[in-house]
């Protein structure tokens, strides 16, 4: 964090209006320069006097936005910290808001201009105020800037204590929205975080129910269809029942996107074949690609016949479904394993796959991965944890009833030998 360090005697917020006034009018000769400054160093002077530190603020962001261009960063992020300083002195948390946003707005203005020195402004800023809601907006700010300054690096760290944040923001509803959209945003810029990206968009989506106006979230449905297809290392979403999504399967222009999604989700290659064959425009469209499309769909029609409960896929099975070779069979099942989409083993000579178990997690029956988890999944979970609660108490019952048993037989050993002990005396 930079230290300012006064050299002379004059109020620092007084030595930066100086400084970027002087810098402002350096071109347009004494003539015309010295009353522009005087006037400026005159109404800071004013503002400094009555305490009006938010116009004090606007006046020294508009001076220091001017020079920006002409000066170097050292002395750029030295006016700014002077400037954020001015936070302290707000007279109520409502001036502190009205300034971080003065501040914060003009920060973002000029994205192009010294953008990681900007985003460095920002979080001095936001380090430096107390009030919630002031920070969720500088942090807003930040997040914009760092899309439009393609700074995006510096930011993305901060994601893992977005849930940190929000407990400490106290934000409603609608400002969570826009923060899960905003940081989609931000890890949309870099191809490798697709699956990140996805997962805040899904969390906008799924802030949405059906009294909400649905129509705001349409456009970042599609969005997120679109992403979840395209993605080859993304194989389960939660997106199907979300409102916000379920509204394209009724929308004219939209509906085909929801039954592309149903099908990823859903059903098996047959069915996005059929699709395909009817819809190629709709594909070109959104840049899907159709060669693409159909390994996924593979690769999840596989997983789908490794959810059958036999735990057995024969290869001629797979070979029907997927529309492959004989001999490419095998090859796919590797591809599916890699994916981790599926713990199995090949039985070359009986022609069949055996699908192993796996661990029970959020996203997983006891064999393979599952591509949705909604009401039949929990429906499936429920039936399984019920019987093995059955089992577990069956094992219980049979110990305790073992070791009634075997207490029973100690003891009565123990009587006899007592008995025997006393007819030797």
């Amino acid at each position: 964090m930079t230290t300012i360090v006064p050299t002379s005697e004059e109020d620092p917020f007084l030595a930066v209006v100086r400084f970027t006034s002087q810098l402002a009018w350096a071109d347009a000769g004494p003539e015309a320069a010295e009353p522009e400054i005087t006037r400026l160093c005159r109404e800071a002077e004013e503002s400094i006097v009555a305490g009006k530190w938010l116009e004090l603020a606007s006046l020294m962001v508009a001076s220091a936005e001017l020079v920006s261009p002409k000066i170097s960063e050292k002395d750029l992020e030295c006016t700014y910290t002077i400037i954020c300083s001015l936070v302290k002195n707000a007279n109520s948390p409502e001036d502190v808001l009205e300034m971080v946003k003065a501040i914060s707005s003009k920060v973002v203005q000029k994205p192009s201009d010294k953008a990681s020195l900007r985003l460095k402004i920002l979080f001095n800023l936001y380090n430096l105020v107390d009030h919630p809601y002031a920070r969720f907006q500088v942090y807003m700010k930040a997040l914009t800037l760092a899309v439009e300054g393609k700074v995006a690096e510096y930011v993305v760290p901060s994601f893992e204590k977005i849930d940190s944040f929000l407990k400490e923001w106290s934000v409603d509803t609608k400002d969570q929205r826009q923060l899960f959209l905003a940081i989609a945003n931000v890890l949309r810029e870099n191809k490798s975080l697709v699956k990140e990206s996805l997962k805040f968009l899904t969390k906008y989506l799924a802030s949405f129910s059906n009294e909400d106006a649905l129509d705001e979230a349409k456009e970042e449905a599609v969005r997120a269809v679109i992403e979840f297809v395209k993605a080859s290392s993304i194989f389960q979403c939660d997106l199907l029942d979300l409102p916000a999504v379920a509204q394209l399967e009724k929308d004219a222009k939209y509906a085909t996107v929801y039954q592309l999604l149903k099908i990823f989700l859903t059903q098996r290659l047959n069915a996005y074949m059929e699709f395909q064959a009817a819809n190629a425009e709709c594909l070109q469209t959104y840049g899907l690609v159709d060669e693409e499309c159909v390994t996924k769909m593979r690769l999840l029609s596989l997983v789908d016949l490794a959810s059958d409960e036999s735990g057995k896929i024969p290869y001629t099975s797979i070979k029907d479904t997927l529309q492959v070779k004989e001999e490419e069979v095998e090859l796919w099942i590797v591809k599916a394993i890699t994916a981790k989409l599926i713990d199995c083993k090949m039985d070359q000579m009986n022609q069949v796959v055996i699908v192993r178990q796996l661990k029970l997690s959020y996203l997983q029956d006891n064999r393979c991965s599952e591509r949705e988890f909604g009401s039949k999944q929990w429906q499936s979970l429920r039936t399984k944890l019920a019987t093995w609660r059955d089992n577990i108490g069956n094992v219980i019952s049979t110990i305790e009833s073992n070791k009634v048993t075997e207490e029973g037989s100690q003891a009565s050993s123990a009587s006899a030998a007592t008995i025997q002990g006393l007819g030797v005396r």
